[in-house]
């Protein structure tokens, strides 16, 4: 083989390899995700509007997926004198002063612990709990406006 031959094939090799190189894997490309953890403490002072002498006490704690938009959440309870009568996340109104809204997700049950997840919150949703609008509360027959309520929070 000629210099000229060879020069060519050493050309044509480089340019293959930098061609085959610079393919990624467009078919399965890499999702990276971003989790915000969010908790509270629940308590009977708590409650609003008005707080309630419970000596019962709870925890939430969930992680939001930011990709997925999907909140994954553990609730964790003692010292009820009562069965539960209810259990969600509000959302607070901010055309209300007490502090107070309506429900927004339901727990998918009442027995410690509970243990859920939701579908895809919706954009609103998602900058709500963010930004700090949203308290976990659990009701029972003695307080059915609720017993114990926490503030959710990023942690």
């Amino acid at each position: 083989m000629n210099k000229k031959n060879i020069l060519l094939s050493v050309a044509a090799l480089l340019g293959l390899s930098l061609a085959i190189s610079s393919c990624g894997n467009d078919e399965n490309p890499t999702i990276s995700s971003t989790t915000t953890r969010f908790g509270a403490t629940l308590t009977g002072l708590g409650e609003k509007p008005t707080s309630t002498t419970s000596t019962a006490t709870g925890t939430f704690v969930g992680n939001l997926d930011e990709t997925t938009r999907v909140l994954s959440y553990t609730v964790t309870y003692a010292g009820f004198n009562e069965a539960l009568t209810g259990g969600h996340l509000h959302r607070i109104d901010s055309t209300k002063t007490d502090g107070t809204g309506p429900v927004d997700i339901p727990f998918p049950s009442l027995t410690s612990p509970i243990i859920g997840s939701t579908s895809a919150l919706s954009p609103l949703q998602v900058y709500r709990i963010k930004a700090g609008q949203y308290y976990a509360n659990l009701h029972t027959k003695t307080y059915p406006g609720g017993e114990i309520r926490g503030e959710v929070r990023k942690q």
